[in-house]
């Protein structure tokens, strides 16, 4: 319930309780300086003022008397009108009706629609008996003056009815619309979390291709290191430089990450980040050489050095360079040893074909790399050819190993229809 429903019902109750005593008032004096202008003006006096000023305060009390419903309260202050016509207030009778108007409007206002019928009813028929008995203290009653109390009677619930039905109408509509933007808030609070759910798994991915490249080949060179510190110390120094190579690299490569997150911020410089393309892979099978590692590369269809010139769009290009990044990190840990293959085929003008192969690992035991790893790396890598509309097919080969392959559609083949 509206916490200002109290209040407004108490400043209506006031209200119709002084516009009340004022019309009283009026009609008294009105009677007194005139009594041929209103209805047995002669029998209105200051003893008719009072008896009116109880019955208008006790309409008003019954109104604000909680314990009430709204309905019972709406009979008792219509009882109150016939009552007074019997005290003999005639034209005074009226006022009392202004209560009943509130009344009317408070039932309309706080009880759904059709519910206040019949207490509607009930009042329209207390007021036109109000209305009757006047008439056969005064006039009389007769045909025309019964009709009239009828008319009276229902045409003052109907007034008062209406304009409760078009404040009730108007406070639904305003509840209805503050729930369309609550829900319309809480959508798109959804839509928000949802969105950066995303953004941290995708993040999450990043982080984990880039630290699992690179920690890959630091845990192959320091393994190997630890044999040579003995027996081969000029070979022990350049394995250092290999891991201190991998680990500077890495770095870059967080560095990159941070900065491509960071390029909302003010002074983030993001013209420093070195893009991740088809063009990089050589670079990568580079690096796995100079971990120590047998990793061949080739290329066909176009040279080397235009991979990252081919028609593919930056997000297929990333797709593609993370799965090698990951088939090699991956196959350090499962077959360290074995030899790997990184190839490129540009031969089709629709697709680029790109693929990764392993070879048997040389020992029966992969050791202990073959236990680092978390099992996304693969979920990582389908998830990014379904974003760029890439097919990646991965499996084991006949020989032992393990072939990794990424087709990508090329820019052109995609704007076919």
């Amino acid at each position: 319930m509206d916490p200002e429903r109290p209040a407004r019902a108490r400043a209506v109750v006031l209200g119709g309780w002084v516009l009340a005593v004022a019309l009283l008032s009026a009609v008294v004096v009105l009677a007194d300086v005139a009594p041929a202008e209103v209805p047995s003006g002669s029998e209105l006096g200051w003893w008719a003022w009072s008896v009116g000023f109880v019955g208008v305060t006790v309409q008003a009390l019954v109104l604000r008397w909680r314990a009430l419903t709204p309905e019972r309260a709406l009979v008792l202050v219509s009882v109150v009108v016939p009552l007074a016509a019997g005290a003999g207030l005639g034209a005074a009778t009226g006022t009392m009706t202004v209560a009943v108007l509130v009344a009317v409007y408070l039932v309309v206002v706080e009880r759904p629609w059709p519910r206040p019928l019949p207490v509607l009813a009930v009042s329209a028929f207390l007021l036109a008996v109000g209305e009757g008995v006047r008439a056969v203290r005064g006039e009389g009653l007769s045909p025309g003056s019964a009709g009239v109390a009828v008319v009276q009677g229902v045409s003052t619930v109907v007034l008062a009815a209406v304009v409760g039905v078009v404040v009730a109408t108007r406070r639904e509509t305003v509840t209805a619309r503050a729930d369309r933007l609550r829900a319309v808030a809480g959508e798109q609070a959804a839509l928000t979390q949802a969105a950066v759910a995303r953004q941290r798994t995708a993040m999450a991915r990043e982080l984990h291709d880039i630290a699992a490249h690179h920690l890959s080949g630091i845990a192959v060179m320091t393994a190997a290191l630890d044999r040579q510190i003995d027996t081969d110390p000029e070979g022990a120094k350049v394995a250092v430089r290999q891991v201190r190579h991998q680990s500077t690299a890495m770095l870059k490569d967080l560095r990159n990450l941070v900065a491509l997150l960071r390029d909302d911020e003010p002074g983030a410089d993001v013209r420093s980040v070195e893009p991740e393309t088809l063009g990089s892979i050589p670079g990568l099978v580079e690096g796995a050489r100079d971990a120590g590692r047998e990793v061949a590369l080739s290329v066909h269809g176009t040279d080397t050095d235009r991979l990252g010139d081919l028609d593919v769009g930056p997000l297929a290009q990333l797709a593609a360079y993370r799965t090698v990044q990951e088939s090699l990190a991956n196959a350090a840990r499962h077959a360290p040893g074995a030899r790997c293959e990184v190839g490129v085929d540009a031969h089709d003008p629709d697709q680029v074909v790109v693929t990764v192969r392993n070879g048997a690992p040389p020992s029966p035991d992969p050791g202990p790399l073959a236990s680092t790893g978390g099992g996304f790396g693969i979920v990582g890598m389908r998830e990014r050819a379904e974003l760029t509309d890439a097919r990646l097919t991965t499996g084991p080969t006949p020989d032992g190993g393990f072939l990794v392959s990424l087709v990508v559609p090329t820019s052109s083949s995609q704007e076919q229809p």
